[in-house]
């Protein structure tokens, strides 16, 4: 009777809950498993489609953006060169500011002093590019003379008749080409329309960046989560800092090249030694090759005015300057705030230059400068407080 009751209370009817002694254990369940299903899968299979589905949601966006950006180039490229010149001229009005000067009148000085001083250089520079452009017609006139009896009497032996069919043909492909060439004449023009609004939003959002950027940063970072704010915050003021002294530093860098290459140009007798040093103080803006291209077209002008041992010569300067700047002036001028490796660099261009052209190679480096800053700092643990550390809450100021 006893065991009878037993039996009715376990209620399976006599049949035990253990299983039989010849049954497999069930699998045990990972932690970051939903079922047995996903137990089933393979430990790294699950990694890299988590990986996979995740790098797909970025890759999306990226592509999103980029699209946002296309269609929104015209204001949002002004506001990057706007964002950079703010950085150039920053510490100037930090200087007005702590001689108590109003921060309106403060900032519209040195955006007024600035704009004056690009004024008279691109004066100067266009000036005495129209009063050497004669002199350098007459030299490129006579190099062509030049190639063309060296292809008469030198090794090709070419005819006056031959020499007369491939100027035909230039002027065939010319003529043939003219509808092209109106068209992209008229794309020009529909570009400097652009550039003209662009510069107008340029000067007015360099204004307004300088003036009231702490107010704009901090209006940006109370729209995110609490939670969020110290690190973004952080993150942001770093990256700032960071971008600072990369632009000084290349304007210094840049300054140094051109007045290199421009003393060489004006000790070898090349005209348009003004011209350029100030080509080559632009061009230097564009790490690596920028300066190396603008020289290019230096020792081009020499080889036209003079002879080809004075542009070798000139060459031969432009490639020390460019050593000078790549092992000495970089890595001691940049510093390692902003020390980003070389294959970086180049990547940065290339990609800016297929996204974007010209504007796409300048802002491409103080991009990944920027961001490289701003990463490593977001990724940063914030400092815990000790177990016995006594936190007193406070109102902000």
């Amino acid at each position: 009777m006893r065991a009878r009751r037993a039996e009715a209370a376990n209620g399976n009817g006599g049949y035990r809950d253990e299983p039989p002694p010849d049954a497999a254990p069930p699998a045990e369940l990972h932690p970051t498993t939903a079922s047995r299903d996903d137990a089933d899968v393979p430990h790294g299979l699950r990694i890299a489609a988590a990986w996979s589905w995740r790098l797909i949601v970025i890759g999306v966006l990226g592509w999103a953006l980029l699209k946002v950006i296309a269609v929104l180039h015209i204001v949002i490229v002004p506001l990057v060169i706007a964002m950079l010149l703010s950085a150039l001229l920053a510490p100037a009005v930090q200087s007005l500011l702590r001689a108590r000067f109003p921060k309106s009148l403060a900032t519209a000085v040195v955006l007024i002093g600035g704009l004056a001083a690009v004024a008279l250089t691109l004066t100067l520079v266009i000036t005495e590019f129209i009063d050497g452009l004669p002199q350098l017609t007459d030299s490129a006139t006579q190099g062509v003379r030049q190639i063309q009896d060296w292809l008469q009497t030198g090794p090709l032996h070419l005819s006056d008749s031959q020499l007369d069919t491939y100027i035909d043909t230039g002027e065939n492909w010319l003529k043939e080409n003219t509808a092209s060439l109106t068209d992209a004449g008229v794309a020009t023009a529909t570009t400097v329309f652009e550039v003209l609004t662009g510069m107008f939003l340029v000067l007015f959002a360099t204004f307004f960046f300088l003036r009231d950027g702490g107010r704009i940063w901090r209006f940006i970072v109370r729209l995110l989560p609490v939670q969020a704010r110290w690190q973004v915050d952080d993150a942001g003021r770093a990256a700032w800092l960071s971008l600072v002294a990369y632009v000084r530093a290349t304007v210094l860098v840049a300054f140094i090249d051109a007045v290199g290459i421009g003393v060489a140009v004006w000790i070898l007798g090349v005209p348009f030694p003004l011209p350029l040093a100030a080509l080559v103080f632009l061009g230097a803006f564009i790490p690596i090759v920028g300066a190396t291209l603008s020289g290019a077209v230096a020792v081009l002008i020499a080889l036209v005015d003079s002879d080809w041992v004075t542009a070798l010569i000139l060459l031969g300067a432009v490639i020390a300057v460019q050593q000078i700047e790549g092992h000495v002036l970089q890595p001691l001028i940049m510093g390692r705030a902003v020390a980003i490796h070389p294959l970086a660099v180049i990547v940065a261009i290339a990609g800016g230059v297929v996204l974007a052209g010209i504007v796409g190679a300048l802002v491409a480096v103080p991009l990944v400068a920027v961001l490289n800053t701003g990463i490593r700092r977001l990724t940063r643990r914030r400092p815990e407080a000790p177990p016995e550390a006594v936190v007193v809450a406070s109102s902000p100021p």
